[in-house]
């Protein structure tokens, strides 16, 4: 099991992080993100994380211009597309960037699995998130999950993570629903919206550790 912790913003997120044995560590570069930073912060956390701990940049229908700012700046291992962004959008980010490209697919009803399969033939891995709620300001990190038996015995080309809604408390059955083998979390690790806490995050991985 692989634990992606993200939304990190400052330097003991991410001693937190790797000291907790999370697998992927994951930078928000969305402005309206309580989580957001920009690419000199997001520089000096990838530095700061040991080798092992996968860095992965979240973008949200980022233009050419602002990626190649991003992906220069920062020393990364992944981009994760968490907007709008078509199957065509994921090729040519993965062919511009010369990176890993992860597509977050929100799901809220059985609707929702097909574009699951049109992302798979062009991403390198999936996210396979809750869709957020009407209105909701953020594609992601609403702290809201979905009916897992959805995706229930469901498998992929691809490699694919687990997120919505996760905590140390609720991440176990939502394993033994979906069969994931990576889940992502970032609200379920804060005290606040865009505060990560150590002792959460601790407890999460180790909740991961056991499955």
């Amino acid at each position: 099991m692989r634990a992606k912790i993200c939304g990190l913003r400052n330097p003991d997120d991410v001693d937190a992080a790797a000291c907790a044995g999370a697998a992927y560590a994951g930078f928000v570069f969305f402005s309206r993100s309580p989580r957001a930073v920009d690419a000199a912060t997001a520089r000096d956390l990838a530095l700061r994380a040991p080798v092992g701990l996968a860095k992965v940049a979240l973008v949200v229908d980022m233009d050419d211009d602002a990626l190649d700012a991003v992906t220069a700046a920062v020393p990364l291992d992944m981009i994760q597309l968490h907007g709008r962004e078509t199957p065509e959008r994921v090729a040519e980010v993965r062919a511009r960037t010369g990176l890993p490209v992860m597509k977050a697919v929100g799901v809220r009803d059985a609707g929702d699995l097909a574009a699951l399969h049109a992302y798979e033939a062009v991403a390198d891995q999936l996210l396979v998130d809750a869709k957020p709620p009407q209105g909701a300001a953020l594609p992601g990190g609403n702290g809201v999950g979905f009916d897992h038996r959805l995706i229930a015995s469901r498998t992929w080309a691809r490699p694919w993570m687990l997120a919505g809604g996760l905590d140390a408390a609720n991440v176990a059955e939502a394993v033994r629903l979906t069969g994931a083998r990576q889940v992502d979390v970032s609200s379920g690790v804060e005290s606040a919206p865009g505060h990560k806490d150590a002792a959460r995050i601790r407890a999460f991985c180790e909740a991961v550790a056991a499955l």
